[in-house]
């Protein structure tokens, strides 16, 4: 059975379809103006050990900054960048290169950053940024810990040491959410536009990064590698972008943005969203394998078993197929799980002309400081609170979120195979 597999040529042929980068036209129109506003200078990159934020990292050392310090909670992910770039070659790494496995919201990480700032070019990649994370109160007010209060906390110190740039990630489920993740950034968003007047604020929606750390698609990898069974949705359509496209959508978002502006993809709906059931099949048939479909979960997990030993078969039973894999596919009914995935609203003002093949929300809600206390307070005040319960969060949420629509079931990924 084949496992080793070329997923930069797998993305490119059958995710995003795109031999080059989606953004390839867009640094050739504004190279020159990206070196003059990225060489030479000192760069903070935080949750740069994650798959976006390490993409980042990659698309700025093709530049020639002075000082690049990353921050990261994960030491062996900070560890393989290191690896990862000191090992390849095309980067600019500088002589003042340091990572650090520290969470930005410790008070270490405001030492380290008035030791080694000012910088003039500051990305916060540090987000939760799974739907599972709105499993029960305790994971989702760490997420909202993250995502929100964390973030406004960073905002508060850059103000001290104000960047020429600032980058903070969000997700296409922002537009119009229906789970607590996607609002959590919406809330993210309208947080970091209060500061816009006096900070140079950027954000940037953008689809999934195909096979990036925790997706599912990185998943039927990792379950090939222990030969146990792939579990899928059936009609979960998502728009998709490469690793590398990640990256580069978010530095030139962070560099050649406008205050408020939030960065999105252009992609086609009918060209560019595909179902993940689609991907995994595509996979297969890469690997030389076809679908073996299981109409259960114990069914999928027997026949794995029965690959990876087939003297537990029973006697007189056929041997395992070597050219068949165990799928179980399912329809979704876990909380917060949208069918589709949008980057803007009606009701937002986008530019279409400034740029090749990204599109920008150019009227970002602003809400006054005074708003912004208000929800921060009753948070705070919820969390501290005995009553605190995901129906209380996600009433608090619609409340100052009108479009936040969520969809709950009672089910979530953690039950899943």
């Amino acid at each position: 059975m084949q496992t080793n597999i070329n997923l930069d040529h797998f993305i490119k042929e059958y995710v995003t379809k795109r031999p080059e980068s989606l953004l390839k036209p867009d640094f050739e129109k504004y190279h020159t103006e990206l070196s003059h506003r990225i060489n030479g200078k000192k760069v903070l990159v935080i949750g740069g050990a994650g798959t976006i934020g390490s993409s980042y990292i990659k698309a700025i050392l093709r530049f020639n900054i002075s000082k690049l310090v990353v921050v990261d909670i994960n030491e062996n992910g900070l560890t393989e960048l290191v690896r990862d770039l000191r090992s390849s070659e095309g980067y600019n790494i500088p002589e003042e290169f340091i990572t650090y496995p520290i969470n930005f919201g410790d008070r270490v990480f405001e030492k380290l950053f008035k030791t080694h700032g000012p910088f003039e070019i500051v990305a916060n990649f540090a987000a939760h940024k799974h739907v599972r994370s709105e499993k029960d109160i305790f994971s989702i007010e760490a997420m909202i810990e993250n995502n929100v209060l964390r973030a406004r906390k960073l905002l508060d110190l850059l103000l001290q040491y104000p960047p020429e740039h600032f980058f903070c990630v969000s997700t296409d489920k922002a537009a119009n959410p229906v789970n607590i993740m996607g609002a959590s950034k919406k809330l993210m968003e309208e947080t970091i536009m209060a500061y816009a007047d006096r900070l140079p604020i950027k954000t940037a929606r953008f689809a999934n990064v195909a096979f990036s750390n925790g997706s599912l698609p990185l998943g039927f990898i990792d379950r090939l590698n222990k030969q146990q069974p792939w579990s899928c949705p059936l009609g979960i359509r998502r728009f998709f972008v490469s690793p590398q496209e990640s990256g580069e959508l978010c530095l030139m978002a962070s560099i050649m943005g406008e205050s408020g502006d939030i960065f999105f993809p252009k992609l086609d709906e009918e060209r560019d969203m595909i179902p993940f059931d689609r991907i995994a099949i595509d996979l297969l048939h890469y690997l030389g394998l076809e679908p073996d479909i299981c109409k259960t979960e114990e069914e999928a997990r027997t026949k794995a078993m029965l690959l990876k030993a087939p003297s537990l078969r029973a006697e007189g039973e056929a041997s395992p197929s070597h050219t068949t894999y165990p799928i179980f596919f399912f329809g979704s009914d876990t909380s917060g799980e949208k069918t589709f995935e949008e980057f803007f609203t009606e009701k937002e003002v986008l530019d279409n002309e400034t740029f090749i093949n990204l599109g920008v929300v150019k009227n970002s809600k602003k809400r006054s400081m005074t708003e912004i206390d208000e929800i921060f307070d009753k948070l705070h005040t919820l969390f501290e609170s005995n009553e605190v319960s995901k129906a209380a969060i996600v009433e608090i949420l619609k409340v100052y979120l009108p479009n936040f629509e969520h969809i709950e079931t009672g089910k979530g990924l953690d039950s899943k195979m």
